[in-house]
């Protein structure tokens, strides 16, 4: 396959997606270490969750035939000063993966790649979600009285978690 923007978008999107692994599972960490158990199991569900993205990336270009290199992720952020810190962070960073979505989507349509649009299309879906998810966690950690009523949010909702979606891309080695 030739030379493409949308190409070059996904493959640093790949990067973004584990980056943003990563990123959840220092989040993750950061709430075992402060005792919220549910919290931070969200947050290492999120992790996978991104971790999958990347690999449907990956499993959607051998497919299309172009060569795939894998990136590096940068550092972490692994300290927060407060509860709400992890999950402004978590939102800000699904508020950029949407962009990063969108603009592939308008690059695949702009190369008049129908194939390119049509898979970015899932992504944007799951990208309401994941905004919708992290914009509700931070609403309740700002107005809760304290961090159990947080847990007990997270243990009783459904937050972010459909389960398997049946029209979600296949993941390089199967979705964990």
């Amino acid at each position: 396959m030739t030379k493409s923007k949308f190409n070059d978008l996904l493959l640093l999107q790949i990067g973004n997606e584990f980056a943003a692994s990563q990123q959840y599972i220092a989040v993750a960490v950061w709430f075992a270490n402060q005792d919220l158990p549910q919290l931070a199991r969200y947050f290492y569900r999120q992790s996978v969750e991104e971790r999958n993205h990347a690999m449907m990336m990956v499993q959607y270009m051998v497919d299309r035939g172009v060569s795939v290199s894998i990136p590096g992720v940068p550092a972490v952020r692994n300290d927060f000063a407060s509860v709400t810190d992890p999950l402004a962070l978590a939102l800000q960073q699904e508020k950029e993966v949407t962009r990063s979505i969108e603009a592939l989507f308008r690059a695949a349509r702009a190369e008049d790649d129908a194939l390119g649009e049509q898979f970015m299309l899932w992504f944007l879906k799951e990208q309401v979600e994941e905004v919708a998810s992290m914009t509700t966690l931070l609403n309740i950690a700002e107005r809760a009285d304290n961090t159990f009523d947080i847990e007990n949010f997270v243990a009783r909702e459904t937050i972010g978690d459909g389960g398997r979606d049946a029209a979600a891309p296949e993941a390089a080695g199967g979705a964990l």
